[in-house]
């Protein structure tokens, strides 16, 4: 159990090459976080403003064909132990069970591998992939998207039915519920964005703004 549990840490470590072409943040964007404030609201005037790109050709599958896979573990499983406490994993490199303390609504959840239970805990893109694809994505090569599908920067182990209940939806139209943890979720939103130079609506900058007004020194995060 140790060396599985030694391989998702090495997972989690090494995530940027998980695939031997993965490109590299400066390849993506010349707006990188390393050259900003690391206060998420100076990096979101660095985002471009534009009304969004029609759904046109989207799909998931321009994001790949599901989760990759490093040292061999998925990309889920790699989240889940990162996100969960006191966590089991099988000879599988597969989390079992564990617990997270959900920062979407403030929640409890006990998580507990199966067929009827799994869904419980889901992983969310923080920006969702469908409202990536209209502010840029679409303009990214597929090895980019794929990228950006498993970066653990865009990831959160998360309630499933806030998952479910936020869907394609950017900041201006949906929030987590727990209210403390709304600055920590824009600045993700933003830091991820910022990486690979997406854009966001002016409705979408407003409620940013919004949030961020009441956390000013809100750190960008970068991971």
């Amino acid at each position: 159990m140790g060396v599985i549990l030694g391989l998702i840490v090495m997972a989690i470590a090494v995530y940027p090459t998980l695939k031997d072409n993965a490109v590299t943040t400066s390849q993506l964007s010349s707006h990188t976080t390393a050259n900003v404030s690391s206060q998420a609201i100076t990096a979101l005037d660095t985002l471009a403003v534009k009304g969004r790109a029609p759904m046109t050709g989207y799909s998931r599958t321009q994001y790949g064909d599901g989760w990759a896979t490093s040292n061999g573990c998925d990309t889920r499983d790699i989240i889940l132990h990162r996100d969960l406490v006191d966590t089991t994993v099988n000879d599988k490199c597969q989390v079992t069970s564990g617990v997270l303390h959900d920062p979407y609504t403030g929640k409890t959840i006990d998580f507990t591998r199966g067929a009827e239970t799994s869904s419980a805990v889901q992983i969310d893109h923080v920006v969702a992939v469908g409202d990536a694809w209209q502010t840029g994505a679409q303009q990214l090569t597929k090895d980019q998207r794929v990228q950006l599908y498993n970066d653990p920067l865009e990831l959160l182990a998360v309630d499933g039915s806030s998952n479910e209940q936020k869907g394609d939806g950017d900041a201006a139209t949906w929030l987590p519920s727990n209210k403390s943890f709304r600055c920590d979720y824009v600045a993700r939103q933003i830091a991820v964005k910022q990486k690979y130079n997406l854009w966001v609506t002016s409705a979408e900058k407003d409620a940013m703004t919004g949030i961020l007004n009441g956390c000013p020194g809100e750190a960008l995060p970068t991971k």
